[in-house]
């Protein structure tokens, strides 16, 4: 067998394992690698980010759509610090994906040489850290090895991040290694005496409650889930950022188990007597701060099913843990025999009402008397995306109150129809929307909408570069109120007036856009959104429409003062 550079390998046992697409900023660390892209360049394409933390999003956006890991390669030091932001996303949201890290030359290390880091001190992998597994590869005979295992690792349990780091020399060196086959992951499966105990559990049962999400689904595993709350008449709630978890439309469903909970479905989930958790952690946002389900015991009976046996029992003790993957969790619930009846048909038709009746929105007092929610209407202009965008349309958002209106108003369609809908980070990272809904676009072809505040904006709006480049057209909504309004929300909740580091002054962000090679466009009333949407949605390249949006206008059910007024009556 003919020698071959390691870093024309790295790229083979890439292709070897299904990928196409990888994402990046170039270093001189890894030039091997590059000249390896350059060589397939027929068979994969490697994106040229602006920043390694839109590359490292990209490459985890790609990792949720695809459920194989998003690949992203970055250069040593100030490239992988920058791209820790999207390991540690893909960490907290059990996102597959590999990041490789160009790295010093082996004869320098330890020597603090330029831009060195101690990759498996900074990632540190446990269940408190950035990666699942930070390995380095010293030979490249090895290659294979290493790559193959990142991928496993990368897609077996909880799915989460692995770290490949490279050094320099290494990629220069000469092997005849070839690669391993493409790796699958891993199912484990339902215990069928637990699958016993959780139909006990269910028979004895008045008020059940199910709440999906996490990792690791499919839409074969969608079906089979949608197929057992029909079996079962069973009210399902989705995970905090996993809305596209059970379909929207369904009449089983009963709202979104996250930040902003409708009050009546965080009133029912107390009130649950048993709760059947399939694919989420439990976290923080999930859970209300654990006060839905109180840690470390839950005051509702508690199934817990889970990829991984190390999440389960690790912050909740359930009353009945199942370590099985979604497809098979989902695959051995759908045939558990229901009864001709079951007492909870009414409870289970008073959750959907309740969803139905929360995507209603409510006045906003305190707003100009001329436009009772503001110069635009945030819940028409959902209505509007509702009625335009495409079933399979992929939605993405980054994190501030901005992305409320949609996680209230817009019924996502559910992963059983075939697609993944919803690109959101459950760490809360600001700037993710804006570079995931440019991956979404250019590794699928599908329509992308992103919903973005100003400041979210700004954290990685240079990728619409990228988007330019590589050819990919995404449909971003921006709301400018001139602030952090999220931070400015808690200030104004706990130092009422004192305005400090919260307000910003923006660019032009029409013409930035435009810059870049966007169409934009300023939509200043309601009854101008639609036919901006329907331009964008016909342009053939991206658009951005910004709205003005008056800083009142903060949450879906209150306005800054009211907040403002609560909080002096609270410390008063």
């Amino acid at each position: 067998m003919e020698h071959q550079v390691a870093g024309h390998l790295i790229v083979r046992c890439l292709i070897e394992q299904g990928v196409d697409t990888v994402f990046g900023v170039p270093g001189e660390s890894f030039l091997a690698v590059l000249d390896g892209f350059h060589a397939e360049r027929d068979r994969i394409r490697f994106i040229v980010n602006r920043q390694e933390g839109g590359a490292a999003f990209m490459a985890e956006a790609h990792g949720k759509l695809s459920g194989r890991p998003g690949i992203c390669f970055v250069t040593r030091g100030p490239g992988a610090t920058n791209a820790s932001i999207g390991v540690h996303n893909a960490f907290q949201d059990s996102t597959p994906m590999v990041l490789f890290v160009g790295d010093v030359g082996s004869d320098f290390r330890d020597r603090e040489a330029f831009q060195e880091v101690d990759y498996g001190s900074f990632f540190g992998p446990s269940t408190k850290g950035f990666a699942k597994r930070v390995e380095r590869i010293d030979d490249a005979n090895r290659i294979p090895e290493y790559v193959a295992r990142a991928f496993s690792t990368a897609m077996n349990g909880r799915p989460g991040p692995v770290v490949l780091v490279l050094p320099e020399d290494m990629l220069r060196s000469l092997t005849d290694a070839q690669p391993l086959p493409r790796v699958e992951a891993v199912q484990p499966w339902s215990d069928p005496g637990a699958l016993r105990t959780l139909r006990e559990l269910l028979l004895k049962a008045q008020r059940p409650f199910v709440i999906a999400g996490g990792g690791g689904w499919t839409p074969q595993a969608a079906q089979a889930l949608q197929r057992f709350a029909e079996n079962w008449r069973l009210p399902v709630g989705n995970a905090f950022r996993y809305q596209d978890t059970f379909d929207n439309h369904h009449p089983l469903y009963a709202g979104d188990v996250g930040i902003a909970i409708n009050p009546k479905l965080a009133q029912r989930v107390k009130e649950s007597d048993l709760i059947i958790a399939i694919g989420p952690r439990l976290g923080e946002m999930t859970t209300g701060g654990y006060t839905l389900l109180e840690a470390p015991k839950a005051k509702q009976t508690l199934v817990h099913i889970h990829a991984s046996a190390e999440e389960l029992n690790r912050v909740y003790q359930a009353d009945l843990a199942i370590n099985a993957g979604m497809s098979a969790a989902a695959r051995s619930l759908e045939v558990l025999t229901a009864p001709p009846e079951v007492p909870w048909e009414a409870w289970t038709a008073a959750a959907n009402a309740d969803y139905l009746d929360n995507l209603k929105p409510q006045p906003l007092p305190g707003l100009p008397a001329d436009a009772p929610r503001g110069a635009v209407d945030m819940a028409e202009v959902v209505a509007l995306l509702q009625k335009h965008l495409p079933h399979d349309a992929a939605i993405t958002n980054g994190a501030g109150n901005f992305a409320s209106w949609v996680h209230r108003f817009f019924r996502y369609h559910g992963l059983a129809k075939g697609h993944k809908t919803q690109l959101a980070p459950t760490s809360g990272a600001m700037g993710y929307g804006v570079p995931a809904g440019i991956a979404a676009n250019i590794v699928s072809g599908r329509v992308a909408f992103t919903i973005a505040g100003d400041g979210d904006f700004l954290m990685n709006g240079q990728e619409l570069a990228t988007a330019a480049q590589h050819g990919g057209k995404s449909i971003i909504v921006l709301l400018n109120n001139g602030m952090f309004g999220t931070i400015r929300m808690h200030q104004e909740r706990e130092y009422p007036n004192n305005v400090s580091g919260t307000s910003l002054r923006n660019p032009d962000f029409c013409a930035l856009a435009q810059a870049y090679g966007y169409a934009a466009e300023r939509v200043t009333a309601t009854a101008q959104f639609e036919a901006a949407l329907l331009r964008a949605l016909a342009a053939d390249t991206g658009t951005l429409i910004e709205i003005p949006l008056d800083p009142e206008v903060i949450t879906t059910r209150g306005t800054l003062a009211s907040i403002t007024r609560a909080a002096q009556q609270a410390h008063s």
